[in-house]
């Protein structure tokens, strides 16, 4: 059976988050996007400290989709390098599992 996938990755902002995540839902290649808001950020990037201010988003999906929707975030995301987490959880609640199965049977690995 299809086992469930969590996608994290981060947005500069939570219009950016909802935007991106809505298409990646109308395409059924999530089931849903949680958008975080009001992250702060400290990291290294190009050899300096940067601070910021971001949006977290946790994507569900299945595992079969994977690859489709880390093109997906890839092709709309505006960071050079997004961070994007692929999450395998363990074990899903059934009904949980069925719905992001429902939600994305469209769309074929």
């Amino acid at each position: 059976m299809e086992r469930p996938l969590l996608v994290y990755t981060t947005f500069p902002d939570v219009d950016t988050a909802l935007s991106i995540g809505e298409s990646l839902v109308r395409e059924g290649l999530i089931a849903c996007i949680n958008v975080l808001p009001g992250m702060r950020s400290v990291y290294a990037w190009k050899g300096a400290i940067e601070r910021g201010e971001e949006a977290v988003g946790i994507l569900k999906t299945r595992k079969g989709l994977q690859e489709q929707v880390q093109a997906g975030l890839k092709d709309r995301h505006p960071y050079e390098t997004p961070v994007i987490f692929f999450i395998e959880p363990e074990s899903a609640d059934a009904a949980t599992l069925d719905w992001i199965l429902g939600e994305t049977a469209g769309k074929e690995p």
